[in-house]
């Protein structure tokens, strides 16, 4: 079986509570001596055997294989994906069984980075979430006052949109918001535009 980390908490000694994003589930496992085994980390790809007994009531993790990415060793890639990942695992963390698409969005993002600025990739999987969540506004409607005569919105937590009056912060074209959310592209963004739109979605998800 595939997943990817989400989440490690350290217990007693050595030994971890994992939590693994796989294709259909969010899985919580004990692994006993994790130090003395294959490196684990947190955002890794890992194949394992999740194995079940009666007398506990979280399956053991076993037989781990570190699938890796071709950039994890890129301290700025790495970074920012576990930090998507945090926010990934907090917005997740209470549902059990998951439809295939967190997986499937984390498993191409991993592929884009390989060659990918990864604010961008990660900014644009964001946008997928968001659109399949359906919490992507198009509305152009402040979500404080409710008014839709403004030209530029400010990009507030889960890019909700809000007028001048309301809030301050980060300013948008309603033209380029409109473009962002349709295409999920940052393309046409510049590098400083980009570092904006992260430290939004850092705000969580």
């Amino acid at each position: 079986m595939q997943g990817i980390i989400l989440n490690i908490v350290k217990v007693k000694e050595e030994d971890l509570i994992v939590t693994v994003l796989t294709k259909k589930r969010l899985k919580t496992l004990y692994r006993f001596y994790g130090s003395r085994h294959s490196s684990i980390n947190l955002g890794y790809m890992i194949d394992f055997v999740p194995i079940y007994s009666a007398k506990s009531s979280i399956a053991m993790l076993r037989e781990v294989v570190q699938l890796g990415f071709s950039w994890q060793l890129i301290h700025d890639k790495l970074y920012d994906w576990q930090e998507f990942i945090k926010l990934l695992y907090k917005h997740l963390k209470d549902v059990n069984e998951l439809d295939s698409f967190y997986f499937e969005l984390l498993n191409e993002s991993s592929k884009k980075l390989k060659v990918q600025n990864p604010k961008r990739v990660l900014i644009e999987s964001y946008l997928k979430l968001l659109e399949y969540e359906g919490r992507l506004h198009l509305d152009f409607k402040c979500f404080i006052c409710g008014e839709e005569s403004f030209e530029s919105s400010v990009l507030k937590r889960s890019y909700l949109l809000s007028c001048k009056e309301c809030l301050r912060g980060f300013c948008l074209e309603n033209d380029k918001i409109k473009e962002l959310f349709e295409s999920k592209s940052t393309l046409l963004f510049s590098d400083s535009e980009v570092d904006m739109l992260w430290e939004v979605l850092l705000e969580g998800l």
